[in-house]
């Protein structure tokens, strides 16, 4: 389970990174709402990996992030959830807090799903604001990835 984790957080951190680049590359075509999107993927998997860990996430999941910032955080979460796959036990549940100070308790293999797919949905939203702005999108579908 752990090996399959670990290729869907290299498949997400393969087309996370290929966004920035796009985003980097084309700002006079990158919608503030593109950007927004991006910044919320970055730092909801930040916020969930903090929450994992049992730290306090530095970003809100909703802090604006400049396309240079980017692959820094990026970086720093994919490494946070490589580290996160080797120490802890997928069969765990955690407790936990919302951002509105809800209480919580998941499972942590769930939890590490969830970021995966959360990334994922987002990414389909980033592509639909690509070709309202011009852009041709990402194609970001795993299977594409496996090819």
């Amino acid at each position: 389970m752990k090996d399959f984790f670990k290729e869907l957080f290299e498949y997400s951190h393969h087309y996370n990174q290929k966004l920035i680049e796009i985003i980097q590359n084309n700002p006079e075509n990158i919608s503030d709402k593109a950007l927004k999107i991006f910044s919320h993927i970055l730092n909801a998997h930040h916020v969930w990996n903090n929450r994992l860990i049992g730290n306090i996430p530095k970003y809100g999941v909703w802090k604006e992030h400049a396309p240079d910032e980017m692959i820094f955080i990026e970086n720093q979460n994919f490494e946070e959830s490589l580290r996160i796959l080797e120490t802890l036990d997928l069969n765990e549940t955690i407790d936990y807090r919302n951002t509105a100070g809800k209480q919580f308790k998941n499972g942590i293999r769930d939890i590490i799903f969830h970021i995966i797919n959360h990334s994922t949905y987002h990414r389909a939203q980033i592509a639909t604001e690509f070709r309202t702005s011009g852009l041709e999108p990402l194609m970001t579908d795993f299977i594409f990835y496996k090819r």
